[in-house]
């Protein structure tokens, strides 16, 4: 299943072509369900979030898609993915790893994000990973919903406005077209560098 997994993150323009050709509108939902459920559920964090946004936007751009409800379309599914993720991580957070977390580590969690909460749900939605477990964390640590909802709706929109209209505008340029995987997983390598220079950080401290 991983093999599958990362075959469709790097080679998603060839999969979205063939399910638009075989579903035409209905692959909006196809696109709903995908960024919904990589910011969504914990457990998923390997689904393609950035690349599949750039290649539905280089789409949108030769008139697959219509790029109003397409951006409206993934940015309900970013935002909606994420609200899900912080109520899970609120009510079963505690429960499903009560033997793991450290009530140090718990009361450390809850501190960081009445500090740094707003920054970290916007700026999460940038890297892989993280912004699947960032909005769980963020409900382990009970952080304030209101807040919570402001900076996920302006993480999420900014994070589908950058990405889907980076594929609009550049996605079919021919140099781009012609190298497209390469450039899918440019973008995943450049996503993982900030975790990268967070790990050596850590490391280093």
């Amino acid at each position: 299943m991983l093999n599958n997994i990362i075959d469709f993150i790097l080679h998603v323009d060839k999969y979205l072509g063939g399910l638009i050709q075989a579903y035409g509108t209905l692959v909006y939902g196809f696109l709903f369900i995908v960024i919904f459920v990589e910011t969504g559920l914990v457990i998923m964090p390997f689904l393609p979030g950035d690349s599949l946004l750039f290649v539905a936007g280089t789409f949108a751009a030769i008139g697959d898609f219509n790029v109003v409800y397409l951006f409206l379309i993934l940015s309900l599914a970013a935002v909606a993915g994420d609200t899900v993720n912080y109520w899970i991580g609120k009510y079963f957070g505690e429960k499903l790893f009560a033997k793991l977390i450290n009530k140090k580590h718990l009361e450390s969690t809850k501190q960081f994000y009445e500090k740094h909460g707003k920054k970290a749900i916007v700026l999460a939605r940038f890297v892989p990973i993280v912004r699947t477990f960032a909005p769980f964390v963020a409900g382990i640590g009970k952080m304030h919903y209101t807040s919570f909802l402001i900076y996920n709706v302006i993480g999420g929109i900014s994070w589908v406005l950058i990405f889907m209209f980076a594929g609009y505008a550049f996605g079919n340029i021919s140099f781009v077209k012609e190298n497209l995987s390469i450039f899918i997983l440019g973008i995943i390598v450049v996503s993982v560098i900030p975790i990268v220079i967070e790990y050596l950080k850590s490391r280093r401290k």
